[in-house]
């Protein structure tokens, strides 16, 4: 049976939701499900935004075929080739053989790579600006390349003043029921998805999504269709706000992140201190154990704090293998403008402080806060001192200092 929703008068929402997926892209876990969103447009010429990963195809045709209500479909526009929005697309075309497919010449070059049906044969290739016209509405395409891969597009219906943003602007979670960002209190309930969607997900390429804000700010934007997640159709400036600080890795609030790494919770031990002294200085903290929290929420917390420490035990003359795997996940997503602090710990070779410091040293525009604190094996009554050393010094750095 179908589920349909209507986004305008003429626009219907016609994805699926799955809350049986575990791991997004077999990598990001899920606790809340995610939706995959196709959107189709009744003009004088039928429109699908889109399609849906195969897990939910069923559904997502069972809506498609509700909302064409007897009419066939006209265009299929391609904005993104991952397949959670393509699977769906060779049983569409044969389904409706006069079916256009509109997409740019990277996407033409990847419906060859995924599929074998004759993509070319009914392939309309656009470029940068191009229109189509559908009756009453005018679609203007975009190109978005690495938001967040190469063949990426937008598309903005200038009728109805609406972008279609593929992966921008998304969100982890399940629709439940609710289509709109402002049914929900997305804020409290949503944001913190949001934020681990982007950072995780696009979080590399920050340069390309201000490349993209520097074309959309030409446009009247009252409407956004992302693939995942909410449409926004009131107080867009709550999510778009919160990307521009993403992509340009400015944060959010003024803070310390603290991540550790400990096996037998002595560097454990020294991180609580640190926040508990920090907290006692009025600086608000977050801590996470690297070891049992999933490096995707670690990531989305630095993003959105202005400070981050880092405590990880030495292992085989290394850092710690899960604070080691963070790190690399961090730095490789181009995490920027932050201070950072570090404590290492070692009974005997302490190498770890040395070694975090220098994946930092990658990072454009990384402040050390005060020296690396170094505990041997476990944290002594003398080094208090420097533990307030080190709070100080991240006090410092704090413009309300």
């Amino acid at each position: 049976m179908y589920c349909i929703k209507r986004v305008k008068e003429d626009l219907l929402w016609v994805g699926a939701n799955d809350r049986r997926l575990a791991m997004f892209e077999g990598v990001y876990s899920v606790p809340r499900g995610v939706s995959y969103n196709a959107y189709l447009l009744l003009d004088e010429k039928t429109v699908l935004f889109d399609t849906v990963d195969k897990a939910v195809e069923d559904r997502f045709f069972e809506n498609v075929t509700e909302g064409l209500n007897g009419r066939t479909l006209d265009y299929l526009i391609i904005q993104h080739m991952e397949p959670d929005h393509t699977a769906a697309i060779p049983r569409l075309a044969d389904k409706y053989p006069d079916m256009k497919l509109i997409c740019n010449a990277k996407t033409a070059t990847f419906l060859k790579q995924f599929f074998d049906f004759d993509a070319d044969a009914r392939t309309q290739i656009v470029k940068e600006g191009d229109t189509l016209c559908t009756g009453r509405h005018t679609l203007q395409f975009i190109m978005a390349p690495m938001v967040h891969w190469p063949e990426v597009m937008v598309t903005y219906d200038s009728t109805n003043q609406t972008l279609f943003s593929a992966d921008a602007f998304g969100a982890f979670g399940a629709l439940n029921g609710a289509i709109f960002a402002d049914e929900v209190d997305f804020g409290r309930d949503y944001m913190d998805e949001a934020r681990r969607y982007y950072t995780n997900i696009v979080g590399k390429y920050g340069a390309q999504v201000q490349s993209l804000f520097s074309k959309l700010s030409a446009l009247d934007i009252q409407a956004i269709c992302p693939l995942h997640g909410f449409v926004w159709r009131k107080n867009l400036s709550d999510i778009l706000s919160k990307h521009q600080l993403w992509s340009s890795y400015t944060p959010e609030e003024f803070g310390v992140m603290i991540a550790y790494a400990s096996v037998y919770g002595n560097t454990e031990n020294a991180a609580e201190i640190l926040s508990a002294r920090l907290r006692d200085k009025g600086i608000k903290t977050v801590m996470f154990d690297v070891s049992v929290t999933p490096a995707s929420e670690i990531i989305a917390a630095a993003f959105r704090w202005s400070h981050l420490v880092f405590a990880s035990t030495t292992y085989n003359t290394g850092i710690f293998v899960t604070m080691e795997a963070l790190l690399n996940e961090l730095t490789n997503h181009n995490i920027q403008n932050r201070t950072v602090a570090l404590i290492e710990n070692g009974s005997w070779a302490a190498t770890s402080g040395k070694l975090m410091r220098e994946q930092f040293e990658k990072c454009k525009n990384i402040t050390f806060a005060g020296d690396t604190l170094s505990v041997k094996s476990g944290l002594k009554a003398e080094q208090l001192a420097e533990i307030d050393a080190l709070v100080d010094a991240i006090r410092a750095s704090m413009p309300s200092a």
